[in-house]
């Protein structure tokens, strides 16, 4: 483990000019993406730094597409450990690493992709007596797949505030066609009601109401299906299965409603996401409107 993983103390963690530089010759392991991207393009995306917040069923997935897309540091936050529920939509999530810390398995699995990248797991919660610390050093992109609603909107406030670069995942649970998967500005979603959120706790924050907020965001136009219940809450009632959950805020006990979930949205959800870092990152828009 190196020195700073873990840590939010100020200064734990190295700037930019304090890591080696990429090898001068880039490795052939990006042939093929060299070939979409380019050279300059494969020089940027090793140059870059990503940060994720929540590495759940979108954040392992999207972890995983930027290891694989030579993203060259990547700085991975979450406060959980695996719980055994993980395992149909998690890439960290297995029987063997359930109560194991989901940064550190997963900084594990980009290692293996990518064994030049820096890789900086976090255990802990975003909110704003650890914001300023989480955001240090500045990274050039933000991945947003947090599922708290009061830490999403001020990350988000945060990262437009401060201009760093963001994109945000809304809800990908309860539905079942990546079909309707969508990537635009905040203020052109349509059906999903955590957007519906996230408008209106951004435009009390003096983002616009109206017109483009400057936020991608990747929702859906599916409606939300209401969860099925399992065998086993209708013959003993609802009970959770989390590791540490008596010490957890988070736990699932004190959840309003625990929506359905499958591996096939939530890593559609961090595809797209991912699309959207590597061609900023690149300098491929594509998507003109986002």
């Amino acid at each position: 483990m190196r020195a700073w993983e873990g840590s939010l103390e100020a200064g734990s963690r190295p700037n930019r000019e304090d890591l080696p530089a990429p090898p001068e010759r880039v490795h052939r392991r990006w042939d093929r993406l060299i070939r979409l991207v380019g050279n300059d393009g494969i020089r940027r995306l090793l140059n870059s730094h990503v940060t994720i917040f929540g590495l759940g069923g979108v954040g392992s997935y999207a972890a995983e597409a930027l290891a694989r897309s030579a993203v060259g540091r990547m700085t991975l936050v979450d406060f959980d450990d695996v719980c055994l529920t993980n395992v149909n939509r998690q890439l960290q999530a297995f029987p063997a690493t359930v109560g194991q810390s989901k940064a550190q398995l997963l900084a594990e699995r980009v290692r293996a992709i990518h064994p030049e990248a820096w890789v900086d797991p976090i255990q802990a919660f975003y909110e704003a007596s650890t914001s300023d610390a989480l955001l240090t050093p500045r990274p050039d992109f933000v991945i947003d797949a947090i599922d708290n609603v009061t830490s999403k909107v001020l990350l988000l406030e945060t990262c437009l505030k401060q201009g760093i670069p963001v994109i945000s995942i809304t809800g990908a649970g309860a539905r079942m066609d990546p079909t309707q998967i969508r990537i635009d500005d905040l203020s052109r979603t349509k059906v999903d009601p955590l957007a519906r959120v996230l408008r209106k706790e951004l435009a009390r924050r003096g983002f616009a109401a109206e017109g483009n907020v400057g936020l991608p965001v990747v929702f859906s136009e599916e409606e939300v299906r209401a969860p099925e219940v399992p065998e086993w809450d209708v013959e003993k009632g609802f009970q959770c299965i989390c590791p540490h959950r008596a010490d957890s805020p988070h736990a699932c006990e004190k959840r309003r409603v625990i929506y359905g979930t499958a591996t096939f949205m939530t890593a559609a959800f961090a595809m797209a996401a991912v699309s959207v870092v590597v061609r900023r990152l690149t300098g491929n828009p594509g998507h003109a409107r986002v």
